[in-house]
């Protein structure tokens, strides 16, 4: 018996919780099964086509961890997203390490929580929608990512110069800070005699010119994050005392006597090699075990073709919006030439050149000179990777769906109903152009 994909049951015995969730699950198209007690929802699970349960750990009869023990844990029995208390997050870890699928902590954004249960409830083979990119490349950053907001471990985002090593270090923020500061700070932007000053303040008085105290970004980032930029511009002076700021939690301003905490996260980017910096001695070994913690990589443009069409809409979008323009959109010949480009710069690259396109398009739809007005667009393509019609025809459609599928956040039934055909259609093309649960 298979479960149905729009129908999640609720084990909450705070009715306030419960109803607010019913509620917003209603809007999201998803049916709620609600019990308040735990043996009641235990003596009901065996016999519900689930998609998935959502419970709280503190049930006034039964806890969620013998529920999910007795319910959870049996062959075809749907995932479990706890619900727990910042004192319960011991218990919610040694559950997942038992099976269950994921957990939240009160006070949690509804939107986080939206977006980890559509991933428990997607249909096999429906792809997730994706904030970061639609490639699996992108999905699997954009994961690790979500997993990372569950914690408060450093982090070091590496890539080429514009892969959008910034944007993904916000996008943490968002999902794990998002009501707290982030404080970005580019290493090599900021002269450094003034670096320090900056990154951590500086009392009055404490050179000439420093005619009042001034909050460096350490202090200002509060219990949010601290971001640096390019970290391997630091000079060595400055790494030294990057790390008594992570190793000890602390930090002085300069001409300061006494030591301030340091509460924020660090996440740092950088689009150099820093273990080649460290075999070299240009950046302190210890720093570089410290800040990297965590590794999260940003592939670059030309490794990801999926991403270019999605990058396209969205920053056709953002600017046809803040112009006046007749432009209808991103043409099929001008995609194909982007396909085809090697992006050195990449997505910045690819964000530049539709801006330009936007604003000096003649229109009705984007061209390939739009996008590069100074090459020969006819080679674009090259002889050696034109494919055959049928290749194209399939290339074409498959994007097409991707497009419904993102436009419906892999909601089959609307993706289909968008694309005028039928669910079982759909699911067949979707089976026939490989099309899966990577999108």
């Amino acid at each position: 018996m298979s479960p149905e994909p729009r129908v999640v049951g609720l084990v909450e015995d705070d009715r306030i919780m419960g109803e607010s969730l019913v509620q917003r699950l209603a809007l999201e198209g998803v049916t709620v099964k609600w019990w308040q007690r735990g043996r009641e929802a235990a003596a009901a699970l065996p016999a519900c086509r689930l998609a998935a349960v959502v419970c709280d750990i503190r049930l006034p009869d039964l806890d969620g961890e013998a529920l999910f023990r007795q319910s959870g844990q049996a062959p075809g029995a749907p995932p479990f997203l706890f619900i727990t208390g910042y004192a319960d997050i011991d218990q919610a870890v040694r559950l997942m390490r038992a099976g269950a699928a994921d957990y939240v902590t009160k006070p949690f954004e509804m939107d986080d929580f939206l977006a980890r249960l559509g991933d428990l409830i997607r249909p096999p083979g429906a792809p997730a929608a994706s904030v970061l990119g639609a490639s699996p490349a992108m999905r699997e950053v954009e994961g690790l990512l979500r997993r990372l907001a569950r914690v408060r471990s450093n982090v070091l985002i590496t890539g080429e110069t514009g892969t959008g090593k910034e944007v993904a270090a916000r996008f943490l923020h968002a999902v794990a800070h998002a009501d707290l500061p982030f404080m970005g700070v580019n290493c090599g932007a900021i002269p450094g005699e003034l670096m320090e000053s900056e990154l951590f303040g500086h009392e009055r008085g404490a050179f000439t010119g420093a005619t009042q105290r001034h909050l460096g970004y350490a202090e200002r980032a509060g219990e949010g994050i601290l971001f640096l930029d390019e970290i391997a511009e630091l000079r060595p002076e400055l790494q030294v005392k990057l790390l008594r700021l992570i190793e000890e939690r602390t930090f002085h301003r300069v001409g300061g006597e006494h030591p301030l905490p340091f509460r924020g996260r660090l996440v740092a980017a950088t689009n150099g090699d820093l273990g080649k910096l460290v075999e070299s001695g240009r950046f302190r070994e210890d720093l570089y075990y410290r800040v990297n913690v965590v590794a999260v990589r940003m592939p670059p443009l030309r490794d990801r073709p999926d991403d270019i069409p999605w990058l396209m809409e969205r920053f056709f979008a953002e600017f046809s919006g803040e112009v006046d323009t007749d432009l209808r959109g991103v043409g099929a010949h001008a995609e194909e030439a982007a396909r085809a480009h090697p992006w050195p710069g990449n997505v910045r690259e690819l964000r530049n050149r539709m801006e330009r396109a936007v604003a000096l398009g003649l229109g009705p739809w984007i061209s390939p000179a739009d996008l590069f007005p100074d090459a020969d667009v006819r080679s674009q393509g090259g002889a050696d990777r034109l494919g055959s019609l049928e290749d194209a025809r399939q290339d074409a459609e498959r994007r097409h769906i991707l497009r419904a599928l993102q436009a419906t956040d892999g909601e089959i039934g609307a993706a289909a109903a968008l694309l005028g055909i039928g669910r079982t259609t759909l699911w067949e093309k979707m089976r026939r152009l490989a099309i899966g649960g990577d999108g």
